[in-house]
């Protein structure tokens, strides 16, 4: 079928419920709860809900993973079939809502079963699967595709971390000329730059994107292509997740090879910090722990400390510390100084860990706990309801990250009165105050990590100024007010796409594949 034919297809089978057409289109492969590995999906789906709440109308659009298919969701398909050309293939595209959202933005998916029908979104543990450029160009493409029918009069797309940083790409070459996609900015926010989509340079073929593309300016990367550089610079604004970070990515030491392209990107490039969603994690009604309560009455914790210690097999005693970690256990949240203290440390404290991660940290883990089951517990399955119910009980959290972006566990800890224990880099040192509602440490070291948690030891034996710790923790505001505001000021500058089309015009004479085309990603 070809393109005009395509498109009037989709004319004639208009999509529904168009009335309050969201302005803004946020691209993401994670969504809580049905998609995640981590606090992407927790991140994204805040911001869209409180961005949407706020006034500013927003949709969102990510793959039909299994995991979707799974949860049993109510969805319909919406206009008709298409198919998207991708270099000299045409790959068959369905799009699905969810047909009554429980709250916020309405929300898409974008159907292929052969790239998302899959046990996991990245890859089997321990790899990735080797499709992932063609799964996610494919995604990326095809939200692009669907747009100007399911969002006529969007001002920005939002896409999140390397897996859509190909789409301000597209929309400034490929799409280039096109009045729709010209108009719509673009905001590229960076969750987490240690992953930025390295592939070889025969991939941009296989998308029908210009091999010339894989110059250094653009999406060159040491004989490959990165597709986060790609998005940094085609993006009309870019933000990561809190304001040290911001500062670290511009660094040699912190920008993990991309410091010059974060820096170069100047007045374009912030750093928001990222929020929690109250509503969800509130001491004072939270109905997955034992006990409620609040800054001003803290019985209920206690009640909640001693029902973690039982069933975790510890030994049922308020007066020993009890010191928790929920996180994924790699090398990146502080596992091998962890490990390396954990013989030291246990006879000071009780430790409890929660999550699943690199094979070698679990074995150790493993390992410790059954030497020391009186004062160390390990529980591999992760639930939504045990992090609630170990962030309500522990006193302590630890996150001694190697990197930390922004964080959310550290938020969530504090509003349940866990007080952390946490490494001086990214979001942690913007959320966290150092002696008032936590114990923050420099070093990337075992000794360095001991100090702090003895620190926070020595405090908890003095219960009234332990209670003092804990209240100003609990009364933090960490809510997406701030962040959402900061966020909306971005999609203004955005709007418009002025600073990338500016940019492409300027470079049009030397680089001839940007110039317009008037073309669409479907045939």
């Amino acid at each position: 079928m070809v393109m005009s034919e395509i498109r009037r297809a989709a004319v004639a089978s208009p999509i529904p419920n168009r009335q309050r057409s969201p302005r803004a289109v946020h691209l993401s492969v994670e969504y809580w709860p049905w998609a995640r590995t981590g606090g992407l999906a927790e991140a994204v789906r805040g911001l869209a809900e409180s961005l949407h709440a706020g006034g500013v109308p927003t949709a969102m659009i990510l793959p039909l993973h299994r995991g979707v298919r799974e949860a049993g969701l109510d969805l319909e398909p919406v206009g008709d079939a298409f198919r998207v050309l991708l270099g000299t293939r045409e790959e068959p595209g369905r799009l699905f809502r969810l047909r009554e959202p429980v709250a916020g933005p309405p929300v898409y998916f974008i159907d292929h079963p052969d790239y998302f029908d899959r046990a996991e979104i990245y890859g089997e543990p321990g790899s990735d699967y080797p499709d992932n450029a063609r799964r996610f160009g494919f995604f990326t493409a095809a939200a692009l595709h669907v747009l100007p029918d399911l969002v006529p009069d969007a001002r920005v797309a939002h896409v999140h971390d390397w897996h859509t940083a190909l789409a301000p790409v597209l929309a400034r070459t490929r799409l280039a000329g096109n009045p729709y996609y010209d108009r719509l900015g673009t905001v590229l926010t960076v969750h987490n730059a240690g992953f930025q989509g390295h592939f070889a340079v025969e991939t941009l073929a296989d998308l029908g994107l210009p091999t010339s593309l894989a110059d250094d300016r653009w999406l060159g990367w040491y004989g490959g292509v990165n597709w986060l550089k790609g998005g940094l610079m085609f993006a009309d604004r870019v933000t990561t997740v809190s304001p040290t970070h911001a500062r670290e990515l511009r660094t040699a030491t912190g920008g993990f090879g991309l410091h010059e392209a974060f820096d170069g990107l100047r007045h374009r490039f912030v750093g928001i910090v990222n929020g929690i969603t109250l509503e969800r994690w509130d001491p004072t009604t939270d109905p997955a722990i034992p006990a409620r309560f609040s800054a001003r009455v803290l019985e209920g914790k206690y009640r909640c400390k001693a029902g973690l210690q039982a069933a975790s097999g510890l030994a049922v005693d308020p007066a020993t510390p009890l010191i928790g970690m929920s996180a994924r256990m790699v090398g990146q949240k502080g596992l091998p100084i962890i490990v390396e203290s954990l013989c030291s440390l246990s006879q000071e404290a009780q430790f409890i860990f929660l999550g699943r991660g690199e094979p070698q940290f679990e074995r150790a883990l493993q390992e410790l706990a059954a030497a020391a089951p009186d004062r160390i517990a390990f529980d591999k399955g992760f639930t939504d309801d045990a992090e609630h119910r170990l962030l309500a009980g522990v006193d302590i959290l630890l996150m001694p990250s190697l990197y930390e972006p922004c964080g959310l566990t550290q938020m969530r800890a504090q509003r349940y009165g866990a007080i952390p224990v946490a490494r001086r880099v990214g979001g942690l040192v913007d959320t966290i105050e150092d002696g008032v509602t936590g114990f923050l440490f420099d070093e990337y070291s075992a000794p360095a990590l001991q100090q702090a948690v003895r620190r926070a030891v020595q405090g908890y034996a003095t219960p009234a100024a332990w209670q003092a710790h804990v209240r100003a923790a609990m009364r933090r505001d960490f809510g997406w007010a701030r962040s959402a505001a900061a966020y909306r000021e971005a999609y203004r500058l955005a709007s418009g796409g002025n600073f990338a089309l500016a940019r492409v015009s300027r470079a049009r004479e030397e680089t001839p594949w940007i110039a317009p085309q008037h073309s669409s990603c479907a045939t």
